[in-house]
């Protein structure tokens, strides 16, 4: 599987470049021989300028870097960290041992985090970042606009071919040119059909400054209130935590011209936003965004989720005669987890326990595999935990190059502070 899906992905940048070429470029073979209506000079000179703008922004989606974290970056509110510590929030990536910055994620495929990551594109092989998404803006919009243009050059010629078909063939176009006006039509149609859709979603997401995987955990967030609600405003979180849901606000939508200026590089020139050779963000950017001042200074996003909470750090507990044991919180904690599970057990009901993600993740996927198909088709699988959840498009954080496995909590995590501590151990070691 990782083999074919590598083998896919070297294709992906050949495919595409010989699809803007074939395009471009055979299109403008087609005009030159087609005597009925051939190629104007403004309408050259338009095609080939266009292309040459869908090249570039191209060029740029898939060469520049989309970012990475240092692992010197700190986060300058310890009081927000210590609150993103109690709710679970993850600022500390155990891929790269590293802080995470808000709005950054790990890319399976990169292999570290990116800041501002929006998705990894299989057709540029490149993160959209908070680096790279001007670019790619650019491209979707260069390849809308010139597709399109290029759509109306090639209707006019279907419409004067089709205005003359009961004239004999020898007066009209030959077979091979209507063949190739045919598969022109068609290609150009379908791909700036789907382009076009890609552009508007884009749009929407720079307008809102709200990224792909951002769109997922606000529709996320959306179900767990809905869940909540039967059970007083709380859902069941590791180790017996009940966990409180609260409705909360997107922080970084702060206006539509503001959202556009940080999305497209931090530019308040509106012809920069277009032009196809301007400059990359500085890389001092990306790290820290602004907010629109909805919820405390010290509430980050994205809310609470009981599968990205980790389980509570056992820790002994004194209960007299110099007794100790191994539990969560309390003594008054401890024993009202045993008193329920006694109670469940005397009613014949099982005692559970939030498994592993790899155990869960993988009893779902062989679950799925054993259940047969009128199951699948009506929704009797259950999928309990994040892991299992999909989005209104059936899209999990996987399908954006999220890398899953430290995206959900295992329930033999270390404390936060324990990672911190290795790592500082770590870079002391590595000192002359």
């Amino acid at each position: 599987m990782l083999c074919s899906s590598f083998q896919v992905s070297r294709l992906a940048i050949p495919s595409v470049s010989v699809l803007i070429s074939f395009l471009a470029y055979t299109s403008q073979y087609f005009f030159l021989y087609f005597e009925p209506a051939p190629l104007k000079k403004q309408e050259l000179w338009r095609l080939n300028i266009f292309a040459l703008c869908i090249w570039i922004c191209y060029y740029r989606s898939c060469t520049v870097d989309p970012g990475r974290i240092s692992s010197s970056w700190r986060p300058r509110d310890s009081k927000q960290l210590e609150a993103d510590n109690a709710t679970g929030r993850q600022r500390w990536c155990r891929r790269c041992e590293a802080f995470k910055p808000p709005r950054a994620h790990h890319c399976k495929t990169c292999q570290r985090c990116i800041p501002k990551m929006d998705h990894h594109c299989p057709w540029t092989t490149n993160c959209i970042s908070h680096f790279t998404f001007p670019h790619f803006v650019r491209f979707l919009f260069y390849a809308v606009l010139g597709m399109g243009y290029l759509e109306t050059l090639l209707f006019e010629r279907a419409s004067i071919v089709w205005a003359a078909r009961d004239l004999p063939s020898y007066l009209g176009p030959s077979v091979t040119q209507i063949g190739h006006l045919f598969i022109l039509l068609v290609v150009n149609s379908l791909t700036v059909f789907v382009l076009s859709v890609l552009l508007i979603r884009t749009l929407w997401s720079l307008g809102s400054n709200t990224t792909t995987i951002e769109s997922w955990e606000v529709e996320r967030h959306e179900t767990l209130l809905r869940r909540a609600r039967h059970f007083g405003g709380f859902l069941d979180g590791p180790g017996g935590v009940r966990i409180r849901i609260r409705r909360q606000e997107f922080p970084y939508d702060i206006g539509i011209l503001s959202n556009i200026k940080q999305g497209m590089g931090g530019s308040s020139n509106v012809l920069s936003w277009f032009w196809p050779l301007a400059r990359t963000p500085a890389r001092s950017t990306g790290l820290e965004f602004e907010v629109n001042g909805f919820e405390d200074p010290h509430v980050t996003w994205p809310p609470p989720d009981p599968d990205r909470i980790p389980l509570p750090q056992r820790h002994l507990i004194s209960v007299g005669n110099g007794a100790e044991f191994s539990g969560y919180g309390s003594v008054e904690e401890f024993n009202r987890r045993k008193a329920e599970d006694l109670n469940r057990q005397r009613a014949g009901l099982n005692v559970q326990r939030r498994k592993r993600f790899h155990h869960r993740i993988q009893e779902d996927l062989d679950e799925g595999s054993s259940s047969s198909d009128h199951e699948r088709e009506n929704g009797d699988i259950s999928h309990d935990g994040e892991e299992g959840w999909r989005n209104a498009e059936g899209e999990r954080l996987r399908d954006f190059g999220v890398d899953e496995d430290i995206e959900f909590y295992d329930e033999e995590d270390l404390p936060l502070g324990v990672l911190i501590q290795r790592r500082a151990q770590a870079a002391l070691k590595q000192l002359p």
